[in-house]
């Protein structure tokens, strides 16, 4: 069982998206990747959790047991995105050799030492190798993710009319990385990567 740690309180941080847009990255979802319960649509910008088992091709890199998706292009240098969300969505960060078959729930974000991720519902849990940190931060269906891959600083974001830090890690990034998204079961869960200006 993973270690849960305690409630953390998201630091007042509140910063300017400008300074963050000068590093967005316009992100498309890799339909090889996409769990058959997941449906693209806006030009692979956007996931929809579908109860219909769709027929997808077999492909190495389909995940068949988590509702969850990479991005096609790999994540380098200084990039910044963010995702509107609709139901319990995570949005997370992963390595491209993340298990994609197997014994769920390690294979999902945040399970494994492979992937970060920020699950949001009513509240925000953030997972990392099997260890949750529940975090107290304003409610938004916008999240922004800001990654300065070399020097191994992954932060998630609040967004509204200002940004609040909601949970920042430090650490060495050994793979090329990816971006991604988890949709719990519910049917009608969504997620889209926003086009940024």
């Amino acid at each position: 069982d993973g270690c849960i740690q305690q409630v953390a309180k998201a630091q007042v941080e509140v910063h300017a998206r400008a300074d963050f847009l000068q590093y967005s990255r316009q992100i498309t979802l890799d339909p090889n990747t996409a769990n058959q319960f997941l449906v693209l649509s806006e030009g692979n910008r956007k996931v929809t959790h579908n109860n219909k088992n769709k027929p997808s091709p077999d492909h190495p890199d389909r995940f068949i047991q988590a509702p969850q998706v990479l991005s096609k292009d790999r994540l380098t240098g200084r990039c910044y995105w963010e995702v509107e969300i609709s139901g319990t969505v995570g949005v997370a960060v992963a390595y491209r050799n993340i298990s994609q078959s197997g014994a769920s729930p390690a294979l999902m974000f945040g399970y494994n030492d492979k992937s970060w991720v920020l699950y949001c519902s009513n509240s925000y849990a953030f997972m990392h190798n099997n260890t949750t940190a529940f975090i107290s931060g304003p409610q938004s269906t916008r999240i922004g993710v800001y990654l300065d891959y070399s020097a191994g600083v992954l932060s998630f974001y609040s967004v509204s009319e200002t940004m609040t830090l909601l949970h920042s890690v430090k650490t060495t990034f050994t793979q090329p990385l990816y971006g991604g998204v988890f949709l719990s079961s519910p049917n009608g869960n969504t997620a889209e990567l926003c086009e940024l200006k």
